[in-house]
């Protein structure tokens, strides 16, 4: 797995982003980014359920999820970037979901929430850039209720050996360029929420080929 960047300039780098960002991550992904966002809250969110969309930049995710929540659906943005979440404040004021909706500012790998707390937890592209992404993801599953759902979208590697290589020299280059790679890379963390004990609900790849996503979604374990 390359080195992710420290968290400190990560943050830097998305600030400086977050204008452009939701253009930049749609335009190189070919528009997979948003159709993993829908697929996670098709299958995770039921109606009412208390979210915590964690990584949510631009509230991109937040939007999908409310909608399907309804309005007795409740969700907090928790990102690391104060100017993502900005952007999210805008978007969401504008379509008039202030009263569902509450924004926090930390580490995905120490979340300032009680254990239990959520019925769905999502992570749509958050655990690509982090440093220690199964951490992370124990992260997730400790803040979900007892038989919540974690849905998470992330970067994988290219199944065919061919475009593997291909895209790891494509990426040496990208990766002198933290603006456009956005410290992201391919991660593995459905293994850390078996070896937790959540049941799968629902995995497939998608995306391009040199850069596909990884989208699933488990169940906690009830008791």
């Amino acid at each position: 797995m390359r080195k992710a960047m420290k968290m400190a300039a990560l943050a830097s780098v998305y600030n400086r982003v977050a204008g452009r960002y939701d253009f930049q991550h749609w335009f190189l992904t070919a528009g997979s980014d948003q159709r993993g966002r829908r697929e996670l809250v098709e299958e995770a969110v039921h109606s009412g359920d208390k979210i915590l969309d964690c990584g949510a930049g631009t509230g991109s995710t937040t939007l999908l999820a409310i909608k399907k929540a309804g309005k007795s659906g409740q969700a907090v943005l928790f990102d690391m970037s104060d100017n993502m979440l900005a952007v999210a404040r805008r978007r969401v004021a504008d379509v008039g979901l202030n009263n569902q909706v509450d924004f926090k500012t930390g580490d995905i790998l120490n979340l300032p929430f009680q254990d239990n707390s959520f019925d769905v937890v999502l992570s749509t592209y958050s655990m690509c850039p982090v440093y220690d992404p199964a951490e992370a993801a124990r992260e997730l599953y400790r803040v979900a209720k007892r038989g919540g759902r974690i849905g998470v979208a992330h970067s994988a590697e290219p199944r065919n050996q061919a475009l593997k290589w291909l895209a790891d020299r494509v990426e040496d280059v990208v990766w002198h360029f933290p603006s456009i790679s956005l410290g992201c890379r391919p991660v593995s963390v459905l293994p850390t929420f078996e070896k937790l004990g959540c049941k799968t609900i629902v995995k497939k790849h998608i995306g391009v080929p040199l850069w596909p996503f990884l989208v699933f979604v488990v169940e906690k374990p009830a008791t």
